[in-house]
């Protein structure tokens, strides 16, 4: 908050986004081997409720800060959880330039890549679970950095 001024929001520094990415492609595949391990079905089977989405952009981030939570608190690990989920919530921004460069701005693509990570996890397949989550970082990755570097609002150096 500016006094006088009104309310500034920081601009989405490319170093952080990049390390925040990076620091979710170490952490939520281990979320994701650890919930094939350990969950109950029952706690897969929960997942369901994330095959469909149907909404405008900002119903999409809540539904998509939901499903990526899930996986970690599915993880039933605590510390990794609380890593993961904070990190989800400060992605938030990127989630928004990540669906404004999909195809027709279209959140389809994304839901259909939860939906093959789903049900690879309800079948305990890890291999397939970890390269799915993995590629669904990467990609999220490839869609938002250079949408960042295009936007002049951004930083190139750390925050400080």
């Amino acid at each position: 908050m500016q006094p006088r001024q009104g309310y500034r929001v920081n601009p989405i520094s490319l170093s952080d986004a990049r390390d925040l990415l990076r620091f979710r492609l170490a952490l939520e595949p281990a979320c994701v081997a650890e919930a094939i391990e350990n969950a109950s079905d029952d706690v897969l089977k929960a997942l369901d409720e994330f095959r469909d989405f149907s909404g405008d952009h900002e119903s999409f981030i809540a539904y998509n800060r939901a499903f990526h939570s899930a996986l970690a608190d599915a993880s039933g690990n605590r510390r990794m959880a609380a890593a993961l989920c904070d990190l989800i919530g400060q992605a938030d921004r990127l989630v928004r330039v990540s669906v404004a460069n999909v195809r027709h701005h279209d959140p389809a693509p994304l839901v259909a890549e939860h939906v093959a990570l789903i049900e690879a996890m309800q079948r305990r397949d890890a291999r397939t679970a970890v390269r799915i989550i993995k590629s669904h970082i990467t990609q999220t990755e490839k869609r938002v950095l250079p949408a960042l570097k295009r936007n002049a609002v951004i930083v190139e150096g750390r925050d400080r």
